[in-house]
């Protein structure tokens, strides 16, 4: 090697974390997954899974602030990971002085509306698309968490009968309702009522490796490409389990209905308009199948 070529040093900033790329983590708004929380799976239903790295020194153990609920969250940034935008340093250096000034207050609620605004904003820049969707998607079914099941968690309850309770989650990555059960059998009666409820969607059966671990089942939407599409596919999860809660609570269901005829669904999602694509592709026959192929 030439001598007079000088060779810098990798930085301090991703020291920590060999063979990745050596930009500081600092400003970066990234969607985060249940794999780089670092304080406990998942996230609570105030949290929409985007976040501002406010501190970024080590991508192990990165200091964020959720832009949903404006809460502290220690990353681990170092597996795979989407970063959506970055902020100005006059816009870090204000969510900063939010965060001081909450944790000195123990008033977190300008931080948190602030977050709120600064979230939505990023969104409607970045627009709608594959990178972007699971986190469009988590907004619109934490607006159905808080209408129909309102706890500290991201799903949706359904009892079936007693002993019997399923849990209902979203799968962001692939638009699909995931039930989770207690049960270490088919449920014909639920895969019915599952079939019934979801009409337009794929009714998977998801059987575990090891047979100690009870069964779930998928409800499968067509994957949006729009925002439109995403509304929609919400839509039909919503549907759905309102016709569950209907057929097996009749008694929630009798004090859910009053306040959702008289305040409605929430609906984040409809105070958003994202940059939309220039084109959009436009159905105009049914998909081909082998019979119809031309030989």
């Amino acid at each position: 090697m030439n001598p007079s070529v000088r060779v810098d040093p990798r930085p301090e900033a991703m020291g920590d974390v060999p063979g990745v790329c050596e930009l500081p983590l600092t400003r970066a708004v990234v969607q985060y997954r249940d794999v780089h929380e670092m304080d406990g799976p998942g996230g609570r239903i105030e949290d929409i899974g985007l976040a501002v790295v406010v501190e970024g020194r080590y991508a192990s153990s990165s200091e964020s602030v959720d832009l949903g609920s404006g809460r502290m969250k220690v990353l681990d940034l170092s597996t795979e990971l989407v970063v959506l935008d970055w902020i100005y340093e006059p816009t870090l250096e204000h969510v900063g002085e939010l965060v001081r000034a909450a944790a000195t207050s123990g008033e977190p609620n300008e931080l948190e509306r602030y977050c709120r605004s600064l979230g939505l904003r990023i969104l409607e820049r970045v627009g709608f698309g594959p990178l972007s969707r699971p986190t469009f998607l988590r907004i619109g079914f934490r607006d159905l968490c808080r209408d129909l099941d309102l706890h500290d968690g991201t799903s949706i309850r359904i009892v079936l009968g007693k002993g019997r309770l399923v849990r209902a989650h979203l799968d962001y990555d692939a638009c699909a309702l995931l039930f989770r059960t207690a049960l270490h059998s088919p449920d014909a009666g639920l895969e019915r009522s599952l079939a019934q409820a979801f009409p337009d969607a794929e009714l998977r059966r998801v059987v575990p490796v090891v047979r100690t671990q009870p069964l779930a089942y998928q409800v499968r939407f067509a994957l949006p490409e729009t925002l439109d599409e995403a509304r929609e596919a919400l839509a039909q999860a919503r549907r759905g389990l309102l016709y569950l809660v209907e057929r097996y609570e009749p008694r929630r269901w009798a004090s859910l209905q009053p306040v959702l005829e008289t305040f409605g669904m929430r609906g984040t999602l409809s105070r958003l308009s994202p940059r939309e694509p220039r084109v959009r592709a436009v159905r105009i026959a049914p998909a081909f199948t082998t019979s119809s192929a031309v030989h």
